[in-house]
């Protein structure tokens, strides 16, 4: 803290005051030049420790006491300049590594000055009471600011470890939920792979045997063959849906309006599933608001194609003062009522629920719609 420019500043100003204030008062020469010996001295002491001076180090005491000296040496030619006491306690302050030695340099400051006080009056005994008064007024007082700025100082001390600490915990929630997403989409596709494409590629391994055993027999007939066939390409058909369904759909050109159509035109194009939107944004959305109803629609769009065997699809999107909702329907053979929601809509009703929505599904045989609605504010 030493270091700073600003004591060098107050430091310099106070050595120059005091020479101008013996200027004023007329001191003698041979005092003004002592004074101004004692300026020069103090100066040039602080320019040649100040780059050494470390909070409670030899060189803080050795400039502690320098200060003490400074002060003193000042009162004993003028009283006047008992009021250079104003930079030495906070130096004495800043330069003790702990309270007690703040509060023992301050009592030495105290004492020296009035000592100074004393041989400035002549050494009159009867002023004694007077001095010791004075002292010990400028004593409490310094013990006061420095104890309160010392709290001061130790409360933004505390409050920056806890704010450390707190920017640090909630990097590690971060990068819990981050690492939770991870393993939350792996299991997803883990289950996405197994109930669609594993499935066909272990059809078509039997298709296979079933072949070499024909061939082997010499019955092998085109109708295994088109079955391989067919099976090969019910699995490619499944896998690039898949990947549609996985694929991450920008937001930055066009915004959410742009996304959801190029998302139905992807879907459409790798499922063969005809996709339609409606979409009516009367205002730009937040992006957060933009990212879950994307994500929405990507997952509504993929439970379409694992589940409902609909030849067509609709996704629309509308906003109503503050709250907007978004309907992904089919007509495909819908489910019933009791049959539980699977992991897709589950794990929409969570995100749904972080930012304030709430998903509905309805399941109508024939037909099935899954509703959202989320509030702008709470997603804003």
């Amino acid at each position: 803290m030493i270091m700073s420019r600003w004591w060098l500043l107050a430091i310099a100003g106070t050595g120059a005051g005091m020479v101008a204030v013996l200027v004023v008062v007329g001191t003698p020469v041979p005092l003004l030049v002592t004074g101004v010996a004692i300026v020069v001295a103090y100066l040039t002491a602080f320019l040649a420790l100040r780059p050494r001076i470390h909070e409670g180090n030899p060189w803080a005491l050795a400039f502690l006491v320098a200060t003490v000296l400074f002060s003193a040496g000042l009162t004993a030619i003028s009283p006047e300049l008992a009021v250079s006491q104003f930079i030495a306690y906070p130096l004495v302050w800043v330069l003790s590594a702990t309270t007690s030695r703040a509060l023992v340099g301050s009592l030495l400051l105290s004492v020296a000055v009035g000592a100074g006080f004393w041989i400035s009056f002549g050494g009159r005994i009867e002023l004694l009471p007077q001095i010791l008064a004075t002292q010990t007024l400028s004593f409490g007082f310094s013990v006061i600011m420095g104890l309160w700025i010392t709290r001061i100082a130790a409360l933004g001390d505390e409050k920056a470890r806890l704010l450390d600490e707190l920017t640090a915990a909630q990097d590690e929630l971060a990068a819990l939920h981050r690492d939770a997403g991870v393993t939350s989409e792996r299991a997803r596709m883990s289950r996405e792979v197994h109930d669609t494409v594993a499935q066909s590629l272990t059809g078509l391994v039997l298709l296979g045997q079933r072949a070499r055993r024909a061939f082997a027999a010499g019955t092998l007939d085109d109708e295994t063959l088109e079955l391989i066939e067919t099976g090969a390409r019910d699995a490619l058909a499944e896998t690039r849906a898949l990947v549609a369904a996985a694929a991450p759909v920008e937001l930055d050109n066009g915004g959410i309006q742009s996304a959801l159509e190029r998302l139905a035109e992807r879907f459409e194009r790798e499922t063969r599933i005809r996709v339609s939107t409606a979409i009516t944004l009367p205002r730009t959305l937040p992006r957060d608001a933009e990212v879950v109803l994307l994500r929405f629609a990507q997952e509504g769009l993929a439970n379409v194609r694992k589940h409902s065997e609909a030849g067509s699809a609709r996704v629309e999107l509308t906003v109503s003062g503050a709250v907007a909702r978004m309907r992904v329907s089919d007509d495909g053979r819908g489910f019933p009522a009791e049959v539980r929601a699977g992991f897709g809509l589950t794990g929409l009703r969570d995100r749904l629920a972080l930012a304030g929505g709430t998903l509905e599904v309805d399941g109508t045989p024939s037909a099935t719609v899954i509703t959202a609605t989320l509030p702008l504010e709470a997603s804003a």
